[in-house]
Order: structure tokens, then C-alpha cells, then sequence
């Protein structure tokens, strides 16, 4: 059973992912032009990385010790929760109306949202998982009462919400290009990173009732992360002609989630 102490830093690791993308997204009340290029590949290898790092340490290496704890073998429920993960990113991205920043043909279904609301939609896609993440981090941690482990699930909060913030500012700025206001500007930019408490506590209620398949909600996680770092992070960083900025960027992001997630457990 958890403590208030664990309740309290499981509500401030969920909050502040959100936080951080509003305050990102707040940047557009002080800065009138958008990112550029060079920052953007940067931002985006980090993020990148963050959460190929976040799906190995906080994702699949749980998965596995969790399926093993019950019984079953490691890698059954790692990998087909993992294949799961993608195949669902695959098919809400083939769904969901969205248009990718700097793009001009959107992708998903048809339909007759604006401009501005399929650009949101193509941020608050990849935000899915991130809060998915977090929630049945925390959520394991506190089936388990670890101190430990709740240290572990809010590095991985924490390491999220580090790349929140230029998450926002990179979809306020280009909307305010785009002929929105500021303050328009302002709450889509905050509204991209609303899915992410959502999520994370949709994850928290799976982790606290759904014990025994936590080990292929895990993976699923973890397939929905990497899924949107292949088909979308890592080509974005590597647009341009100085795409090594951006593979450092990846490595960067990689080596701060990992420190984090270990020195943290």
C-alpha cells in the first residue's frame, strides 16, 4: 500500500511533465521568431534519446523482471507487448488527422481540421506513450512500496519533462508563424502536453488493478516510445546538412536518461 509520501512524488512527477511543456509553450510570450533548424535537430535528437534510453531502463528491463517474478518467461510478454505498442502507434498514426511541423501534405484521414489542430495533433501523438510511460512507472513503484523504485519512476518524470520544455516551445513558436496570437499560440502549445497526465494516469489505474499483466503493458509502452523515435524523432534530427548535431543530440539524451534512471534506482 503506498504512503503519502509516495502519492505526494507520484502527483508531483505526473504534474510536472505537464508543467514543463507549458512553461516551454510560455516561451512564446517572449521570443517572436520560431526555433531554429540547428536548435530543432538538437532538441528533437534529444528527445530522441531520452526516450530510447527511458524505454530500455524504465520499460523493457521491468518487463522482463516483472514477467519473471510471475513465473513466465522474461521475453514472451517483452516482446509481443513491445511489437503491440508499435502496432497500435502504427495505426492511430495512420488514423489521426496530423501534420508534422515544416510539412505541408498531412498525414491520417482525411478530414477538415485546420492547419493548427493537426499540428497540435501531431505533437500530442508521440506524447501518448511518454505519459503511458510515467504512470505505470509510478504505478509499479508503488505496488512494490521501493523507495527505490519510486526514486526510479520520478527519474523517469523527471527525465521526460526535461525534454517537455522545448517539446512546447517547438509547437507555440512555429503556431504563432503560422498567424495564430500568442496567447492561441500559448494554450495549443500547453494543450499538446495535456494528453500526458492523462495517459500517465490512465497508466497508474492499469499498474494498480491490472497486476498481473503489468509485464505486456510495460513493453507495450516501450513499443509505442521507440515507435515514434523511429519514424519520427530521429528522421527530423537528421534533416539538414550537419545531421551530426543531432545524432549527438540522440546520444546526449540517451546518456542523461540513462544516468538518471540508474543513479536514481
Amino acid at each position: 500500500m503506498a504512503n503519502l509520501t509516495d502519492n505526494w512524488t507520484t502527483f508531483i512527477g505526473i504534474s510536472f511533465i505537464f508543467l514543463m511543456t507549458t512553461s516551454g509553450a510560455a516561451m512564446v510570450f517572449f521570443f517572436r521568431n520560431s526555433m531554429s533548424d540547428k536548435f530543432k535537430r538538437i532538441f528533437l535528437g534529444f528527445a530522441a534519446g531520452v526516450m530510447i534510453a527511458a524505454s530500455v531502463w524504465s520499460l523493457l528491463i521491468p518487463s522482463i523482471e516483472e514477467a519473471t517474478n510471475q513465473g513466465l518467461i522474461g521475453w514472451v510478454p517483452a516482446t509481443i507487448g513491445f511489437i503491440g505498442g508499435g502496432l497500435f502507434l502504427l495505426l492511430v498514426d495512420s488514423l489521426l488527422p496530423h501534420l508534422h511541423i515544416g510539412d505541408d501534405r498531412p498525414e491520417g484521414l482525411k478530414s477538415s481540421f485546420k492547419r493548427t489542430t493537426m499540428l497540435v495533433f501531431a505533437v500530442t501523438l508521440h506524447n501518448i506513450p511518454e505519459g503511458l510511460a510515467v504512470g505505470l512507472a509510478f504505478g509499479l513503484s508503488m505496488q512494490s512500496g521501493s523507495t527505490i523504485a519510486i526514486a526510479s519512476a520520478f527519474g523517469l518524470a523527471l527525465g521526460i519533462g526535461i525534454q517537455n520544455f522545448p517539446e512546447g516551445a517547438a509547437i507555440s513558436l512555429p503556431l504563432k508563424q503560422e498567424g495564430a496570437t500568442t496567447f492561441k499560440s500559448f494554450i495549443y502549445g500547453m494543450l499538446s502536453g495535456a494528453v500526458e497526465p492523462v495517459f500517465a494516469v490512465i497508466g497508474l489505474i492499469l499498474a494498480s488493478h491490472l497486476t498481473s499483466i503489468m509485464p505486456w503493458f510495460l513493453a507495450f509502452a516501450a513499443g509505442a516510445m521507440i515507435y515514434v523515435v523511429v519514424e519520427e524523432l530521429i528522421p527530423e534530427a537528421q534533416l539538414g546538412e550537419h545531421s551530426n548535431v543531432g545524432t549527438l543530440a540522440v546520444m546526449a539524451g540517451f546518456v542523461v536518461m540513462m544516468i538518471l534512471d540508474v543513479a536514481l534506482s
